[in-house]
């Protein structure tokens, strides 16, 4: 089996168990297809820094979307939650391997960010105790546009770290 094909297999895995699990032992799914990915696929060496970065900038932009009411969670707090946290990680294995395609030409980042960003959203919101307080479409749009923009900056990084 190639290897792009496993990466996309581990990511499902791996989005799954965070987004079904939440912050319990699922996580250790999460951890153990970074785990896989930086053993068999990659290396911490090549992808460590990357993993770090995407987890961060994740991280930030979805706390300043929780921060204004674009989402919320069952559980409140002024960050996201862990298991997002770790899905941010686990999303960020596959910029160089399963979605590498999307790097260039530009637009097609942009395109799968618009559609692929907001549908994660909306399959949180049926699976994982996700809220969107502005309705469903003011938030897809919203979140379309924000992720058309992330996820071409995070492939553009993922080229240079």
């Amino acid at each position: 089996m190639p290897k792009q094909l496993i990466n996309a297999l581990l990511f499902q895995i791996g989005w799954f168990a965070c987004v079904l699990g939440g912050n319990s032992f699922w996580l250790l799914i999460a951890v153990g297809v970074l785990a896989i990915h930086l053993l068999w696929i990659s290396s911490w060496q090549a992808e460590g820094l990357l993993l770090i970065s995407v987890a961060l900038i994740g991280t930030t932009v979805d706390s300043l979307l929780l921060n204004c009411g674009v989402f919320s969670f069952d559980a409140g707090g002024p960050l996201i939650p862990l298991w997002l946290v770790m899905l941010w990680a686990v999303l960020a294995t596959t910029l160089n391997h399963c979605l590498d395609w999307t790097a260039k030409p530009w637009w097609r980042a942009s395109v799968l960010g618009a559609v692929g960003g907001p549908m994660s959203y909306y399959a949180g919101s049926k699976m994982a105790g996700v809220h969107l307080p502005l309705g469903l479409w003011p938030s897809m749009v919203l979140l379309g546009v924000v992720w058309a923009g992330l996820f071409t900056l995070l492939q553009g990084l993922a080229k240079r770290v």
